[in-house]
């Protein structure tokens, strides 16, 4: 039977399995996120990074109390659960409703605090000057050699704005980690319903003292 100790406990552990690889994916769609969007002090993707850590930790606390049918590791696996539910959907649902006009506020404010030996890696790698219009001027020193080669055959002309080099990935990055975590908050309220059913269920193994010892055994 499905619904029997057996089921949920095979069916918890590998769920468990699979939040272990969810951590590690979540893990990597964060860095994935901070490299891309070259923002490495968005507090939203830090969020997912740290949900990925946490998860995989309690994971492995579930697995532990799903094997071992631990009554105490199981209720606490249900509490921390849930509290990570919420904060995954929240960190999840901020990065889908998160605009444009708000996505370039958050990334200008990451490039202006990361290091200019960063700053200068994007515009060679992009061939772009600044973050916007606004930002860096084309009269800038750290621009005298990207002008000179998107510029090396026209006159006067402009180096980009690395905003527009970067839009798509930071877009990008911004819809991946919210679609992800939507879609695996969900499941970690059925990882709660089923370590609730197990944790409430009898090890068919077990037996009881009466069972041991009938009522007309002499001690």
């Amino acid at each position: 039977m499905c619904g029997g100790f057996t089921c949920s406990k095979n069916a918890l552990i590998a769920l468990n399995i699979l939040y272990v690889m969810v951590g590690f994916l979540l893990i990597g769609v964060g860095v994935y996120a901070r490299a891309a969007s070259i923002v490495p002090n968005l507090p939203i993707v830090g969020g997912i990074l740290a949900c990925g850590i946490i998860l995989i930790l309690i994971s492995i606390l579930g697995l532990a109390g799903a094997v071992k049918h631990h009554q105490v590791m199981l209720f606490f696996y249900m509490i921390v659960l849930f509290l990570l539910f919420l904060i995954q959907f929240s960190i999840a649902s901020s990065c889908l409703a998160v605009n444009s006009e708000q996505q370039q506020e958050f990334a200008e404010e990451g490039w202006n605090r990361v290091p200019d030996s960063m700053r200068k890696e994007v515009q060679d790698t992009f061939l772009c000057c600044g973050f916007n219009t606004t930002s860096t001027s084309n009269n800038d020193p750290s621009c005298e050699l990207i002008q000179k080669v998107c510029c090396s055959s026209l006159q006067n002309c402009q180096c980009p704005p690395c905003l527009y080099k970067l839009e798509d990935k930071i877009n990008y990055a911004f819809k991946l980690c919210g679609g992800l975590g939507i879609f695996f908050s969900f499941t970690e309220l059925l990882a709660v319903f089923l370590a609730r059913r197990y944790r409430n269920q009898q090890d068919p193994e077990y037996l009881p003292a009466r069972a041991v010892f009938p009522k007309n055994y002499q001690y």
